[in-house]
């Protein structure tokens, strides 16, 4: 449920036209004077639990009009606060109740409410203090999130690496990648409504769509797609275990019956999916938090194996996402993160590990060449006490960072690093994340025992080394809408090497060299359809494959292969090499020398390849 509360001096309504869902006895004008003005959007999400939603609505607006010292309520329904309604039922009853349970308090409230389902004009005269416009995001089962603008205060500025403070201002010009993030953050504003580049690309490539079949935010993954998403997962698994390490698998879905699940479903403050299961209250999750937090209460710890590494590639999390803003693979309602968590000794520790999993979070942007931006976010207390820290991870990156100061802590971490690419529209795309979690530990009763038997329950920091895999791919892919010849990495190109027969008797060469790339470990595959020459390469081109290989008369007499090498190409230039078949084989490695491989997802021959869009 949405809450807009404006504290007015007058508002007043007209109900003019009625729709389909109109509420035939309705007091169809109205309005009260130094009144609390609610406007409020009941949501799918309500039905869940609503009862507890109209609690919540009833406790909040109750608080808000005492905190004004006002007894005169104008509900008003207000659909346009959110694009994921209720049913009108479900949205009227509840508009009722509040109603009634409004009435019902001490406090001697005046309520109005303006009907539902017509099309009507209001006044409105806002009160300009601190408290006159508050919002409220209200979720089932879990509390409040509030929204409220004027409660938590930022403070932005930037520190370089050789640590000097700056004015954010001073970054916010032009269109660098770190430009755009400050824009961002700080509240310019910036591009709406504009399709995202990756959008087409993503299926225009046969690498993911939308599934009509489903929620929205759900996809549909084609074999290529699917390539690249498993070797990225590969890859942050690589690092991860390099790191020490330990991965476990969770649920998909946790009890909010338990105390400890309902409380951080709270205050992680985004939307969830909630849902009944026989008569058990459930959610889904929206990273790997519920689940490694309950093996580490399970656990025996001792001070001796900290710091402990535990991670899960979280397939799927989900976040129910408003619909309107689920787009592509930026924005989504299920996806896939890999979630690292590491149990701390003591603050010391975390700082420690915080430092090597912020590197490890720009060395992630280094691998998949997609250039990322950052902002450090803090409480202001943390910085006071740790600002010469600060200072060292921003030297550490190398690169200036965007400092978000906050009045006070809203979430269970005191301190975050996000790491953004930016998108063709110059959109951050929130990818790599730290974040230091004092709450947790407590909460799900972590703990360990000092050798003079001292309880301790210490941090923990949540660590996504990539974000979500979902937001790698979409990074990739407006990132090649900069270049003139678009590619992905080799290691993650679908086809590595690309082998075009010139005539169909040389397709059996080329079948012998396919047989060799791929012992050697190289994703090849053979042009063997029944077209022209330029039609297959440009083709190759469309498909990006990083070494489109020549097969005619004198490549089978010499064994010498003409190579085209998309990542050396200009737009309309292609650059062309002649090559011996284990120079092919070395120039493939020295481009995917310690990145994961996985063999081809699709038939080795294109002509027996189907098309998926």
């Amino acid at each position: 449920m949405r809450l807009l509360l404006i504290h007015s001096d007058h508002i007043e309504y007209e109900a003019r036209k009625k729709t389909k869902a109109a509420e035939e006895d309705a007091v169809l004008k109205d309005g009260l004077d130094e009144a609390l003005a609610v406007f409020c959007a009941v949501e799918s999400l309500d039905e869940e639990n609503i009862d507890d939603a109209v609690r919540q609505a009833v406790e909040e607006i109750v608080n808000t009009a005492r905190q004004l010292g006002t007894t005169n309520i104008m509900i008003y329904p207000y659909a346009h606060l959110s694009s994921d309604l209720a049913s009108p039922e479900v949205a009227v009853s509840a508009l009722r109740n509040i109603e009634e349970a409004l009435r019902e308090q001490e406090d001697g409230f005046v309520v109005r409410r303006a009907p539902f389902g017509w099309y009507k004009a209001f006044s409105l005269s806002c009160k300009g203090h601190p408290l006159s416009e508050l919002s409220r995001t209200i979720v089932p089962g879990g509390g409040v999130a509030a929204a409220a603008k004027k409660e938590i205060e930022h403070e932005f500025f930037v520190i370089t690496p050789e640590g000097e403070r700056r004015d954010a201002a001073d970054y916010a010009a032009g269109n660098t990648p770190f430009a755009c993030l400050v824009q961002k953050e700080i509240g310019y504003a910036g591009q709406e409504g504009v399709e995202p580049a990756h959008v087409d690309l993503m299926r225009a490539k046969e690498l993911v769509d939308y599934e009509p079949r489903s929620d929205v935010g759900h996809l549909r993954w084609m074999p290529r797609g699917k390539l690249i998403r498993d070797l990225l997962a590969d890859y942050v698994l690589s690092q991860v275990l390099d790191y020490g390490a330990m991965p476990v698998e969770t649920p998909v879905m946790y009890d909010l019956a338990d105390k400890a699940i309902a409380e951080h479903a709270a205050r992680f403050g985004e939307r969830q999916y909630r849902f009944k299961s026989g008569n058990r209250d459930m959610m889904l999750r929206f990273a790997a938090c519920f689940g490694m937090f309950s093996i580490m209460n399970s656990m025996h710890i001792s001070p001796n194996t900290l710091p402990m590494k535990l991670y899960e590639l979280s397939t799927y999390s989900f976040r129910h996402e408003q619909k309107g803003e689920v787009i592509g693979l930026k924005r989504l309602r299920a996806f896939t993160m890999p979630d690292m968590h590491t149990l701390c000794l003591d603050m010391d520790d975390a700082l420690a590990a915080f430092e090597e999993q912020l590197a490890m979070g720009w060395k992630s942007g280094r691998d998949l060449e997609t250039p990322l931006v950052g902002v450090f976010r803090c409480t202001r207390d943390f910085f006071e006490q740790y600002e010469p820290w600060v200072k060292k991870i921003v030297a550490n990156s190398g690169v200036p960072m965007l400092i978000d100061i906050l009045s006070e802590r809203s979430h269970y971490w005191i301190a975050k690093a996000d790491l953004a690419a930016i998108d063709a529209q110059g959109r951050p795309i929130e990818n790599p994340t730290v974040q230091i979690d004092i709450e947790s530990a407590r909460r799900f009763d972590i703990s360990y025992y000092t050798p003079e038997g001292q309880e301790i329950h210490p941090p923990i920091l949540h660590c996504s080394p990539t974000g979500s895999i979902e937001r790698v791919i979409c990074a990739m892919l407006e990132n090649t809408a900069t270049q003139e010849v678009p590619s992905f990495p080799t290691w993650l190109a679908p086809t590595q090497v690309r082998l075009v027969p010139v005539a169909e008797r040389h397709v059996w060469f080329a079948e012998d060299i396919a047989g060799r790339l791929k012992a050697a470990g190289i994703r090849v595959d053979i042009d063997d359809r029944d077209e022209s020459v330029n039609r297959k390469v440009r083709e190759a081109g469309m498909d990006w494959v990083p070494y489109v290989v020549m097969i005619g008369d004198l490549e089978a007499e010499t064994g010498r292969l003409t190579v085209t090498i998309r990542r050396l190409s200009e737009k309309k230039r292609p650059c062309r090499e002649t090559m011996t078949e284990s120079e092919l084989i070395q120039a493939v490695r020295m481009e995917t020398d310690g990145k994961p491989f996985r063999p081809l997802y699709t038939p080795g021959c294109l002509s027996r390849r189907p098309r998926f869009i």
